[in-house]
């Protein structure tokens, strides 16, 4: 189970290993983003300093509507004891755990400041 806490924003916060190439891994609190189908988005610094594999450019759509282009790359998560190759999306803003990383997952939120946050495999 992965857990994590509600921030007075009302964000879901979990706290995730990602691995870049060779021995490189950085731990970074995500928001969960339940309107993002991707697996994860970091900011372009996380990228750079995990040295990221490059897997191409895709255009994602945005919450305004409107489209970008943004750089993918290759990564490993830690992920529910286990480790995950994920497409990420280098960004300039937090950190976002999508839907893909999600699935095959119950998500459960106490919405309160300090509230529980639970994912838990189905």
């Amino acid at each position: 189970m992965i857990t994590g806490h509600v921030t007075s924003a009302r964000e879901a916060i979990i706290r995730i290993a990602v691995r870049g190439t060779g021995a490189r891994e950085e731990t970074v609190d995500a928001i969960i983003d339940t309107g993002f189908d991707g697996f994860l988005t970091l900011p372009a610094s996380f990228v750079s300093d995990l040295a990221l594999q490059f897997a191409g450019a895709t255009k994602a759509a945005l919450g305004d509507g409107s489209e970008v282009s943004l750089d993918a790359f290759e990564a490993v998560v830690a992920w529910d004891n286990d480790e995950r190759s994920v497409v990420t999306l280098a960004t300039g803003g937090a950190p976002l755990v999508g839907m893909a990383m999600l699935s095959g997952y119950r998500v459960a939120l106490d919405v309160v400041e300090g509230g529980r946050v639970a994912i838990q495999a189905i």
